[in-house]
């Protein structure tokens, strides 16, 4: 199985340095659209509903104290990730890749895996409760199903 970190050396290598809020995001996106489409995880780090939305402490931990991230930032494998699992990826960064930092924060907060691990937390307030593979796969495959 690909690393997070295979993934966000992926997402780099396609689309070039990016924020680091933004690379956590697509690496979100890229792991919940993976259980629906894929019906398989892309990796198996565990990902945290943190005041600016989902966040792979992992990854984080590799980019900390860095606004843009680059590939060589982190440890990471491109050529790790099967061929379905570089289709899954491109059809995310197809999907949200142009969207700034802030747009794909403000969507993941509108949105129910997100919002259902913040409960009990206020606003802004640090929190480390996981976004679990179940949450994702229930709300993103509803999505999919009401786009066919």
């Amino acid at each position: 199985m690909a690393s997070v970190f295979d993934v966000g050396s992926y997402i780099l290598k396609q689309v070039g340095p990016m924020t680091a809020m933004k690379l956590q995001k697509l690496v979100y996106y890229s792991q919940a659209w993976s259980l629906v489409w894929d019906e398989a995880p892309l990796f198996t780090a565990k990902i945290k509903a943190w005041a600016n939305g989902p966040v792979v402490p992992s990854l984080y931990a590799c980019h900390r104290g860095k606004y843009t991230v680059r590939q060589t930032d982190c440890p990471g494998d491109p050529s790790a990730l099967t061929t379905k699992q570089t289709e899954t990826v491109d059809a995310v960064i197809s999907a949200y890749g142009d969207k700034s930092s802030q747009w794909l924060s403000d969507l993941t907060h509108a949105e129910e895996p997100w919002r259902n691990a913040r409960i009990g937390l206020a606003p802004g307030e640090r929190g480390n409760n996981e976004i679990t593979h179940e949450a994702m796969y229930e709300y993103y495959s509803r999505i999919a199903s009401e786009q066919q």
